[in-house]
């Protein structure tokens, strides 16, 4: 309903370029006088809660829940009318309680005389507060004592914009109405188209570059066979060896900064491997990838020389091609926080990034200029943040883990926590969150704490509890064994059925969700496991040590090693 201006200006404008000034006129005097707020769920609240009631303006009240039912004639479900019957009822209810609290008994008297008839149409509940004017001490009779609460005052307030929120949501709207939002995301999609056309050219001129670099190192390579042919080579016969003039030849024709001499005519192969290394360093990482996949075409041998390593004992290592460089472009630059950041999330769109810091904050950005920035928001927690984890379905909710045994779920929308949970006492580390990707639940895994040089030698035993994120409650805890060592790190696959955890002993364990149990598990690292994911397709998964080490595990045949990396 936040249109509702937009679409009357329209109105309006249509009734003066046609000439319909009556039209008009009726128009402006029935928007002056507006009972039903535009929509607006606060106003209307305000309406009655804080003019009606406290001044009693019974007409009205008893006009504006008529006129709310003369709108939703079209209601077709019975719940819905019943719901409406009873907050109508218990409005006026809260209308006499006032009138007799205020002292003000010939109010409720003239109330029963104007309305008295059509309430006891509604039901035979009415006839008892006939007679509430002429009892003493209402507010402590036992049949309208609860109605003289606070509690029950708050309670009703709540459920009437809790009812108007849910009718107005929806409720079909014109096509007037959505003229705004249309209007909005045509413009959105202008934007990205604009961004997305510049860096087309950008990525155009960028190829158009990189070919031009391409075709000089193909011409180069050309040259440099042909000269090995005219000195009387067999490029067939072109291998590296121990031989030194197998060696400097090709070396100095193909790198072109190593400058033959007798010294190089008499190295052993470990100085040419060293030499091509700190010449490779020097040439541009793209030009020389390029060149190592195109070489093929050129001699099936030279691209085994240039594309390869060996270490000191002569083995062949991988090709470089196998481990291609990802080109990353600079874009936002965010300040804000004060300490050092442990931890940064993507949003489900990747439009929005959630970054906590060691002083306890939560910070949101948007990092990309078209979209607006309202949901920016520092979150204080009081407390080290140890996990974050964004709604898998939408960028609504995020959640946070800290280490005094804290999860919070922040509303982007609304800036603010809608709920705060708790762990228990006995794991008050909250190491990681996971949502599921199909189902409203999340997993959270908590630690006990323990003396330690370190952080990994700090954590205790492990917890795993799934909630549920409509009830916010604890649904269940999965099985871990007895002592089982802090799980570090979660996981689900695509449809949310497996849960992968990994532990600080080093082992991974796989959970079948509909279960609730534990289907296998094997030890991966011979350290702290600090990181998993599942691969592409799922497969596979992929593991980090804390240690560097990155393997890759095949799930259709438990513990064998699709392919494994040390970082340092």
């Amino acid at each position: 309903m936040e249109n509702m201006q937009y679409a009357e200006e329209l109105v309006r404008e249509f009734l003066v370029f046609r000439g319909f000034t009556n039209t008009l006129q009726a128009f402006e005097t029935e928007r002056c006088t507006d009972i039903g707020k535009m929509f607006q769920v606060y106003k209307i609240v305000d309406l009655i809660f804080a003019v009606y009631i406290p001044k009693f303006h019974a007409e009205k009240l008893v006009g504006l829940f008529s006129f709310f039912k003369q709108c939703f004639s079209s209601w077709s479900e019975t719940t819905m009318l019943d719901t409406f019957s009873k907050l109508e009822g218990s409005v006026l209810r809260c209308y006499i309680v006032h009138a007799l609290q205020s002292g003000r008994k010939d109010k409720v008297v003239e109330f029963f005389g104007m309305n008295g008839n059509d309430l006891l149409l509604k039901g035979s509940d009415w006839t008892a507060w006939f007679a509430i004017p002429y009892v003493k001490n209402p507010s402590i009779d036992p049949q309208f004592r609860v109605y003289f609460s606070k509690e029950w005052y708050e309670a009703l307030r709540l459920s009437v914009r809790n009812f108007f929120s849910e009718i107005f949501n929806g409720t079909r709207l014109p096509a007037l109405l959505k003229i705004s939002s249309e209007k909005n995301t045509i413009s959105c999609l202008k934007k990205d188209n604009k961004r997305l056309n510049q860096k087309l050219l950008q990525l155009q001129a960028l190829l158009e570059e990189k070919d031009a670099q391409l075709g000089l190192s193909k011409r180069s390579m050309g040259a440099a066979n042909s000269s090995f042919q005219s000195s009387g080579i067999d490029g067939e016969n072109l291998r590296p060896s121990s031989s030194s003039e197998d060696i400097c030849a090709p070396a100095t024709s193909y790198l072109g900064r190593i400058p033959q001499s007798e010294e190089c005519a008499a190295a052993e192969p470990t100085k040419f491997a060293s030499a091509r290394v700190e010449s490779s360093s020097r040439q541009d990482s793209y030009s020389a990838s390029s060149l190592h996949a195109s070489s093929g075409g050129v001699d099936d041998t030279a691209q085994k020389l240039y594309g390869s390593h060996f270490d000191e004992n002569g083995r062949d290592m991988l090709r470089e091609e196998e481990f291609p460089e990802v080109s990353v472009e600079f874009q936002e630059t965010f300040l804000g926080h004060t300490s050092p950041i442990t931890r940064c999330r993507f949003s489900a769109s990747g439009n929005n990034i959630a970054s906590a810091s060691v002083d306890g904050t939560v910070r949101i950005w948007t990092y990309d200029s078209s979209i607006p920035a309202s949901r920016n928001a520092t979150i204080y927690c009081g407390a080290e943040i140890m996990s974050l984890d964004w709604e898998c379905k939408s960028d609504r909710l995020l959640l946070i883990g800290t280490a005094d045994g804290g999860i919070k779920a922040w509303n982007v929308d609304a800036k603010r926590v809608v709920c705060d949970l708790n762990t228990t006492d006995a794991f008050p580390s909250v190491l990681d969150l996971k949502c599921s990707p199909v189902e409203p639940i999340f997993v959270s895994a908590a630690s006990s704490r323990r003396l330690g040089s370190n952080s990994i030698d700090s954590l205790g035993y492990a917890s795993l509890t799934v909630w549920n994120m409509k009830t916010w409650k604890a649904m269940t805890v999965l099985p871990l064994g007895e002592d089982p060592p802090a799980i570090t790190s979660l996981c689900f696959n695509h449809n949310g059925k497996i849960l992968a955890a990994s532990a600080t002993d080093g082992m991974i364990h796989m959970f079948d969700m509909s279960a609730g149990l534990q289907i296998t598990g094997w030890p991966a690292h011979d350290s702290a496991i600090s990181s998993l994911l599942f691969g592409p397709d799922e497969t596979s998964i992929f593991s980090l040590g804390s240690d560097g080490k990155i393997f890759e595990w095949s799930l259709q045949n438990q513990g064998r090693v699709l392919w494994s990396k040390t970082s340092s």
